[in-house]
């Protein structure tokens, strides 16, 4: 399993973006920009729209930071699109098809017994080394406030202190 500090594992999967159009996308077509990486256990489910449409709210603020936002989960592209067009609405990120579930594997967010990822984060830095990661029962929602926070502490370089928030003093 990947480790904080450990060059992120690259990869290349099938995605879909804007209201539902198809693209490949690979971790190292974001080199030279963040990237938080966030895993959720399936679609058409309740707890996942929450995140995923929070984290398409805040698109602008992560924008800001230099960073991208990847969603990923077991499904298919083509159930993707479909709750995206039956509902979720359309995104300002790509959700990745990991339906072979190898990048969720690479990453240790593959709940095996379940056959399908658990909510787990992962914040990625330019040079591709991963900085962050975190991981959620499924029945409980992230907090992205949380995850902008952690994105910025580590973008410091820094030593932030336990409840640091941005512009407060390093350590």
């Amino acid at each position: 399993m990947i480790q904080v500090l450990q060059k992120a594992p690259d990869f290349t999967a099938k995605a879909v973006v804007g209201k539902g159009d198809f693209t490949n996308v690979s971790l190292s077509d974001y080199r030279g920009k963040w990237v938080v990486l966030f895993f959720y256990p399936l679609d058409f489910t309740f707890v996942c729209p929450t995140e995923i449409q929070e984290f398409s709210k805040r698109h602008d603020e992560f924008k800001g930071l230099n960073a991208v936002v990847l969603g990923a989960s077991v499904d298919s592209e083509h159930s993707h699109k479909a709750w995206i067009n039956g509902g979720l609405g359309e995104l300002k990120y790509p959700l990745l098809a990991d339906f072979n579930k190898e990048i969720s594997r690479k990453y240790g967010a593959l709940l095996e017994g379940e056959g399908f990822s658990t909510r787990a984060t992962f914040i990625i830095d330019p040079e591709g080394v991963l900085q962050y990661a975190n991981f959620h029962n499924p029945n409980v929602g992230r907090s992205v406030t949380e995850t902008l926070r952690v994105l910025q502490g580590c973008q410091t370089g820094e030593r932030c202190p336990a409840e640091w928030k941005p512009g407060q003093k390093t350590i």
